[in-house]
């Protein structure tokens, strides 16, 4: 007497699954079993129909699943001035336009609808999780749980008032009572985020140090974004930033460093030394002329690298897959070595890697037995797709976020046949309308 079928509630199957542990690994003609949010079971097809019964089939004969997407940098409710100043080094880009701007017209109500507005941008490149860092971030967190995402919410620290806060103190108590607002929710985290070392003190950095300690939180910081900031650094405390940060004690295994260009080879083996973490943002570095990391040597040195995509009003794309090929190409150059950051290395930044240096690998960042059915369908049937060889190499070199059909974050789907489930296009064309008649009216 054949044994009845398992029930759950999804089921599917898939031409390959990457689940990028173990390490370049390619499964062929497997399905993913979801039940309550979590995957069940990996395994061969035909052994999926004869094992599980599901509410929810589907045959994705032309796609690979790949672990959703992980955005390790960004400022989402920046997306709203996408474009606003472009062709402009950091540092005139910031003093000059972005703070301005900011200063004008940064509230709740323009960060939830740009983080919105960036939570539909992601989705639909497959992204299902993202670390942020800006102004009012219970805002950002409402997009989020709002979209359906998982998000780590960073709880941005400066030394200067915005419409936001006071002060140092008033930051971080305003922070901290995010997170004791919503910690429970499952698909929050949170980071502690001191914007970076020219806009935060002495005696801030204790501070957060203290709080990081405490609540066992990732410190988020930009960190050697540009060759002004070292030059800044050394003739306000006669030091560099990274050796600055040393003697504070905040480098450790939950500093996670955004861009990380400006490094000395004595520089990228302290990072390993303390097994800090870099947020490798290659796109949103050229476009403001920062430079180009040294990415190869940091992975000599095993430093854990995930990837970002930093502001749309930086970059000006919130694309990861974009992210993935233009890390992988600019290592090869940079190297003058074809192997270097190879198509299975640059999937793991995107995804396991950007979990490692957030504290989530546990829950998400790969396919596995156990974890949050966090999944990624990339369709690899178009004509710019053809013939596939290596599938892993398509992800890289040849996809993009226009190939991607399906998302599901915690089993549930946000995006459906490449049709969002969660956000309403119509209703964020039209608040992104509003706000781009105001800005545009004040310059």
């Amino acid at each position: 007497m054949q044994a009845e079928n398992t029930q759950i509630d999804t089921l599917i199957d898939a031409r390959w699954v990457i689940p990028i542990e173990p390490a370049r690994q390619i499964l062929d003609r497997h399905s993913i079993a979801i039940a309550d949010g979590i995957i069940r079971d990996i395994l061969p097809t035909a052994d999926a129909h004869a094992k599980y019964t599901a509410s929810r089939h589907l045959q994705l004969d032309d796609h690979v699943l790949i672990p959703g997407l992980i955005n390790l940098h960004t400022h989402a409710a920046m997306t709203l001035m996408r474009g606003l100043a472009d062709d402009l080094p950091l540092m005139d880009w910031l003093n000059h336009h972005i703070w301005p701007a900011e200063a004008k017209f940064v509230s709740p109500e323009f960060v939830r609808d740009g983080s919105l507005l960036a939570c539909a941008e992601m989705i639909r490149g497959g992204v299902t999780c993202f670390n942020d860092m800006y102004f009012f971030p219970a805002a950002t967190a409402q997009a989020a749980l709002a979209a359906g995402m998982r998000a780590a919410i960073g709880l941005i620290v400066v030394d200067f008032p915005t419409a936001y806060a006071a002060d140092a103190d008033d930051y971080l108590s305003k922070g901290l009572a995010v997170r004791d607002e919503l910690r429970g929710e499952p698909l929050l985290t949170f980071t502690l985020a001191p914007h970076a070392p020219y806009t935060v003190s002495d005696k801030t950095f204790a501070k957060v140090l203290t709080y990081a300690e405490q609540l066992d939180l990732p410190i988020h910081i930009h960190l050697h974004e540009t060759r002004d900031e070292i030059e800044e650094s050394i003739k306000q405390f006669q030091m560099r930033p990274l050796e600055r940060l040393r003697r504070l004690g905040l480098l450790a295994p939950n500093l996670i460093g955004a861009h990380m260009v400006q490094v000395t080879t004595e520089e990228i083996r302290l990072l390993a030394e303390h097994g800090c973490h870099v947020a490798h943002c290659p796109s949103s570095n050229l476009k403001l002329a920062s430079g180009i990391g040294p990415v190869v040597e940091k992975l000599a040195q095993d430093i854990n690298i995930g990837l970002g995509t930093d502001s749309a009003a930086s970059n000006n794309r919130l694309d990861i897959f974009t992210e993935m090929r233009l890390a992988a190409l600019l290592a090869k150059g940079q190297s003058r070595h074809a192997a270097a950051l190879p198509a299975h290395q640059a999937l793991a930044m995107a995804t396991i890697h950007a979990a490692r240096a957030l504290g989530i690998d546990r829950i998400t960042g790969s396919l596995a037995i156990g974890k949050a059915a966090d999944i990624t369908a990339v369709d690899l049937s178009a004509p710019e797709t053809q013939p596939c060889y290596d599938v892993a190499s398509h992800l890289v070199y040849a996809a993009g976020r226009e190939n991607v059909s399906h998302v599901w974050v915690n089993g549930k789907p946000v995006l459906d046949e490449r049709r969002l489930t969660t956000l309403d296009i119509r209703e964020l064309n039209a608040k992104t309308a509003f706000w781009h008649e105001k800005i545009s009216r004040s310059r």
